[in-house]
């Protein structure tokens, strides 16, 4: 078998960037400058590094950013008081709500309070609905995010059988709705595998493409893969290791176990991550577009 080809998310999402400028452009014409609020409860490490390159992408682009940096302890009630600020805030054109929220919030209240043309996480039920009958306003940014990659290097999932591991309503479920979609690019067969299948490795075994979305360590081994099989790799987990930081981050394929088999695979970093902010990007422009 060739070298395996590695499905670089950074080199995709420069190519997203650049092709959005003259969008961007566009709306510059109109007096608009597509803005996004970023609404950060606590200070979970990983939601930190997440907004915290989310601004950076903003500002080299010129868009308009601002993260509403609030206390774990502020009450539902506050939060949803700030959501409906924000809803009709026109300088804001998408509202990111950066999960988790602290247990003592509902985060499907708060999902729910946002405008839902505004919301370009793509996580309000109306949203979810029109995903699943194959008219998406908003598709949640690290499944379209897989979806373009895919496309880029020209994988189309026509007629192949696609495995989904994990069924995260973030992650798993849409991704495996999209990928079933009747629309170019799409078109496969679909199995959602999760924490209560038996013997997950039946279905992964007999895959064109695995996409694995579990937050495990090097869950996905090589014997659970069939030669030239496609794996997308959603997850990023730190593990304890002899470096100069302490640690390294893994996804949940064991990568030298499977890349002596795959046709092609996202690595980890470096994968599906930089296409989560890209398309956050792209989705909050269509807002300032649409609304």
């Amino acid at each position: 078998m060739s070298d395996p080809l590695i499905l670089s998310g950074k080199e995709v999402s420069q190519f997203v960037y650049e092709s959005l400028k003259d969008r961007i452009a566009s709306l510059n014409s109109q007096n608009t400058v597509p803005g996004l609020a970023a609404v950060l409860v606590g200070d979970d490490p990983a939601s930190q590094v997440y907004v915290r390159s989310k601004t950076k992408i903003f500002n080299s682009l010129s868009l308009h950013t601002e993260t509403f940096r609030l206390s774990s302890e502020i009450s539902e009630g506050d939060l949803l008081e700030l959501i409906g600020r924000l809803n009709v805030d026109s300088t804001f054109h998408g509202i990111l709500v950066q999960l988790p929220l602290p247990k003592h919030i509902n985060s499907q209240h708060i999902l729910r309070t946002i405008r839902p043309d505004k919301d370009v996480d793509g996580f309000h039920p109306e949203n979810v609905g029109l995903l699943s009958l194959g008219e998406p306003r908003f598709i949640p940014c690290t499944p379209k995010g897989i979806m373009r990659i895919l496309d880029y290097y020209d994988i189309d999932l026509k007629g192949k059988h696609v495995v989904v591991v994990g069924r995260s309503n973030i992650v798993g479920r849409p991704i495996s709705i999209l990928a079933s979609l009747k629309q170019d690019g799409a078109n496969g067969t679909t199995t959602l595998c999760h924490s209560a299948t038996p013997d997950i490795e039946h279905y992964t075994q007999s895959a064109d493409v695995v996409i694995v979305a579990l937050g495990v360590p090097h869950f996905l081994t090589g014997s659970m893969i069939k030669e030239g099989a496609v794996v997308v790799d959603v997850g990023i987990n730190r593990i304890d290791a002899d470096t100069e930081k302490g640690y390294q981050l893994v996804g949940d394929a064991h990568w030298d176990e499977i890349i002596t088999k795959v046709s092609a695979a996202t690595p980890v970093p470096g994968g599906v991550g930089p296409m989560t902010i890209a398309m956050l990007v792209e989705n909050t422009i269509e807002a300032a577009e649409n609304i």
